[in-house]
């Protein structure tokens, strides 16, 4: 899969002029679950959550700022889609009743899942519809706009399949839903969210590596929207060898991450500094870091891990010198209490947090020690 990616990109190259909005619905019903709600829903756009609804609270509980002002201009929303949400919820507890008939299945836990939405792109205006659904883990049917059909991944989901198909009215309800009716509130949370949605943040890009045999690490992060490209190059030009992509991870501030690998291991040291990672976001140029050996120094990609090292190396020398000085002058380096049996700091070790242990040039001062 990975060399298939790899060649596309080579083929095609990265197109970051473009960006395609999505607007997702996430519905998760359960049985036999007893701390998670029977029925939860999750509106999400752009990738950033919107609403969401569980069976025990009952309502629409938005997540975004702009959404409360929308609301404001159509104070009927939030009560039409309340009902429309109780609904589902009746609905996904009848089929997953239905399911487990026809899986053959009594007690446990159960659960049902459907995922659907539409996506924009706002450069050529093309759009797509998907509906999924998936029954204990397992994909159970599938909406197929193109051909107007479903995809039955299992002889369980083929009794829905071919009573859906055969009602035509719903065929058609379907296809002008995922081809006009959810594309415009895609666009109508779009204008809402503009300042949130349509904003670009300028991602922050270090170069990480644990030791000289691990894989050096492309890591950026604080970026918006999520459609970002992160790759590696050597002398100008992109590899798709030696490289392991990461998945697209949300932050907890609305931005999100992303980290790329690069296998140098059959690199020798001196060639390190050939490579270099690049970040491509629309709406700003492209950043370029290169990767620097250790031995020249940290350069724009932090060198974090070897800093950190060094420091603990040095903590562990100047706690060890400290020790031998004390037991050489008092025969003591760490004091057990009578009372307590455990093991306490020495002065030495005490006055390294808070006081200057070198005031004196006595080599072996007086110590009070209490035991």
């Amino acid at each position: 899969m990975k060399a298939l990616i790899g060649l596309l990109l080579l083929v095609f190259g990265h197109d970051v002029s473009s960006v395609i909005h999505s607007l997702q619905f996430f519905q998760t019903a359960s049985s036999g679950l007893s701390t998670f709600p029977e029925y939860v829903m999750v509106l999400m756009v752009d990738e950033v959550q919107v609403e969401y609804y569980d069976s025990n609270t009952q309502r629409i509980i938005t997540k975004q700022d702009w959404m409360d002002q929308a609301n404001r201009k159509d104070p009927g929303y939030l009560v039409r889609e309340t009902e429309r949400r109780k609904g589902h919820q009746q609905v996904f507890k009848g089929n997953i009743g239905t399911l487990k008939k026809r899986f053959n299945q009594t007690g446990g836990t159960f659960t049902s899942n459907r995922m659907d939405g539409c996506e924009w792109d706002d450069e050529d205006g093309t759009t797509e519809g998907y509906e999924q659904h998936g029954y204990d883990g397992e994909d159970f049917l599938a909406w197929d706009l193109k051909t107007l059909t479903w995809v039955a991944p299992v002889h369980q989901a083929l009794t829905t399949k071919h009573r859906w198909e055969q009602n035509r009215a719903l065929i058609e309800q379907y296809k002008y839903y995922y081809t006009k009716e959810c594309v415009d509130w895609l666009k109508k949370f779009l204008a809402y969210g503009k300042s949130t949605l349509q904003r670009t943040e300028r991602p922050r890009v270090s170069l990480l590596q644990r030791s000289p045999s691990s894989p050096v690490v492309c890591h950026a992060t604080g970026f918006f929207p999520n459609r970002v490209v992160v790759f590696w190059r050597r002398d100008g030009q992109e590899l798709h060898e030696q490289v392991d992509p990461g998945e697209v991870l949300p932050n907890h501030d609305g931005t999100f991450q992303v980290s790329v690998d690069l296998d140098l291991t059959a690199v020798p040291q001196e060639d390190w500094g050939r490579y270099e990672c690049v970040v491509q976001l629309k709406g700003i140029e492209d950043i370029s870091t290169p990767w620097t050996p250790p031995s020249s120094g940290p350069t724009g990609g932090t060198r974090v891990t070897s800093l950190l090292s060094s420091s603990l190396v040095l903590l562990f020398l100047l706690l060890l010198l400290l020790l031998l000085l004390e037991s050489f002058c008092t025969g003591r380096g760490i004091i057990q209490t009578s009372v307590t049996n455990q093991l306490i700091l020495t002065p030495a070790l005490r006055t390294l947090r808070g006081r200057n242990w070198l005031l004196s040039t006595n080599l072996c001062p007086q110590f009070k020690v209490k035991s």
